[in-house]
């Protein structure tokens, strides 16, 4: 066979190498130092979050979906012990998931984001985030912190007993 016939058989050969990356990262285990996501992600199993003094789960990169698959993420807080204080609140962001300044960042439920020694989730200085179907309970200052965020959506979301280590820091559901 001449060279020149090989040639489409190596661009086939290609995309389907190129369509088999396109699966999400998974995720599961024990996180010991924060786990930066740079492509889609998603829960292959509960998480357990031992991280300290940083998020668990990172938004490294815009355009990003993470899909909790009805897993958890469990944190290391037992509020009100294990709790950021709220002299370090603005320096200690021990959150289980973080959105910072990502566009298109996407959390997808059902799941579940607990025992986090600041918050469940944040998501600061983006626009286009969205968030669906997410639990958040025992988390130490809010379920969901939304701050500086423009063009998103937070829907189907519940939050319980959030709050216990806030203090007089205006905290609790979203």
């Amino acid at each position: 066979m001449r060279r020149a016939a090989w040639l489409p058989l190596l661009a086939l050969i290609g995309m389907v190498s190129l369509g088999a990356d396109a699966r999400p990262t998974p995720v599961g285990g024990t996180i010991l130092t924060t786990m930066t996501l740079l492509e889609d992600a998603e829960l292959v199993d509960d998480v357990k979050c031992e991280v300290v003094g940083a998020p668990c789960i990172s938004f490294g990169a815009p355009d990003i979906t993470l899909k909790l698959n009805g897993f958890t993420i469990t944190g290391r807080a037992e509020a009100p012990t294990g709790c950021v204080p709220t002299t370090q609140f603005a320096t200690t962001p021990e959150d289980g998931i973080s959105i910072v300044g990502q566009a298109g960042a996407t959390v997808l439920g059902p799941g579940r984001v607990e025992r986090l020694g600041r918050q469940g989730i944040i998501v600061s200085s983006t626009s286009h985030a969205t968030v669906r179907r997410v639990t958040s309970t025992d988390n130490c200052y809010s379920g969901i912190w939304v701050t500086a965020v423009t063009d998103s959506e937070f829907a189907e979301n519940v939050s319980a007993r959030n709050s216990i280590g806030s203090g007089a820091f205006p905290c609790g559901g979203i």
